[in-house]
């Protein structure tokens, strides 16, 4: 009889190995610090999203504790589970954001941003309706992948069509502080030069971690179109993004698309509800049940 050896791992996947090993450490360290969970919360605070804001906050385990536990008080309150369609609807009449019917070449959730489509003066519409896209774009994200790609065209874009500088600090913050590492890069397309003034003013809302994921992206610069082909396939791009596709928006559709997504998001967080009709792109609720008792602690 032989023994049978098993061949040893590499430097390099040891290492791995090893890494690997001590970040589930810290999600169950993590995880014992936070304490036992019930309801929303504890189907919220899966491994992977503990490991979300350890990575935000660089696996200090305090900040990542404080972190989690401030976005569950605002899950609680603002409860983005329960935002329907077609109480956003009126904001998403334009397409100013929307997802993409393509994804990118890792296989990522994309929205499309369209500044210059702002169509209401709500600073709460605007970002209850951000909220409810990215609440959407997380359900959409295939298995295993955990981010989303946005894409944001200046076509058209004005001072006087863009939100506030608050606005945007407020959808900044909620997406740095409530959906750590759910965003994986942000291309802004072809800003004009009348941008940048906004930029000069939101750009400090930023953390480093954020700010590196934003790429200033010009048609006429060569390292930006090549940059664009290592994310994307051309033949599924848009031309507003140097791709061969034409982007069209048709808010009846969307619309239907969105009412089949909050059953799912509804069966996701148990919540009983019925979907609700559409008529030229507006959605008409059936009936509005109350939610299953199932409130996080």
């Amino acid at each position: 009889m032989y023994l049978l050896r098993r061949k040893s791992q590499s430097p390099v996947e040891d290492e791995s190995a090893q890494k690997e090993a001590q970040k589930e450490a810290k999600i169950q360290e993590l995880r014992d610090a936070l304490g036992p969970f019930s309801g929303r919360s504890l189907q919220y605070c899966t491994d992977a999203c503990l490991g979300r804001y350890l990575e935000a906050r660089n696996w200090n385990l305090e900040k990542a504790k404080k972190m989690i536990e401030e976005t569950l008080r605002w899950r609680v309150s603002y409860k983005p589970e329960e935002i329907r369609w077609h109480e956003v609807a009126h904001e998403g009449e334009t397409g100013k954001v929307s997802r993409a019917n393509f994804h990118d070449r890792l296989g990522r959730t994309v929205l499309i941003m369209r500044p210059a489509k702002q169509n209401t003066n709500s600073p709460e519409g605007n970002v209850r309706h951000l909220v409810y896209c990215i609440e959407n774009g997380i359900l959409n994200l295939h298995e295993g992948q955990e981010q989303m790609s946005w894409l944001i065209d200046f076509t058209g874009f004005s001072l006087n069509t863009n939100v506030s500088v608050k606005t945007a600090r407020d959808c900044i913050n909620i997406l740095q502080n409530h959906y750590p590492e759910r965003l994986a890069v942000a291309f802004l397309y072809n800003p004009p030069r009348i941008f940048q003034a906004f930029w000069k003013a939101v750009k400090y809302f930023l953390d480093a971690k954020t700010f590196e994921k934003v790429k200033f992206v010009y048609p006429k610069s060569k390292e930006s179109v090549e940059l664009m082909k290592t994310f994307f396939d051309v033949e599924n791009l848009p031309v507003e993004f140097g791709g061969k596709t034409t982007l069209k928006y048709d808010h009846e559709e969307f619309s239907r698309m969105m009412a089949q997504d909050d059953v799912k998001t509804a069966k996701l967080w148990g919540l009983d509800e019925k979907p609700c009709n559409i008529a030229n792109g507006h959605m008409g609720a059936e009936v509005a049940p109350e939610p299953i008792a199932t409130a996080a602690s």
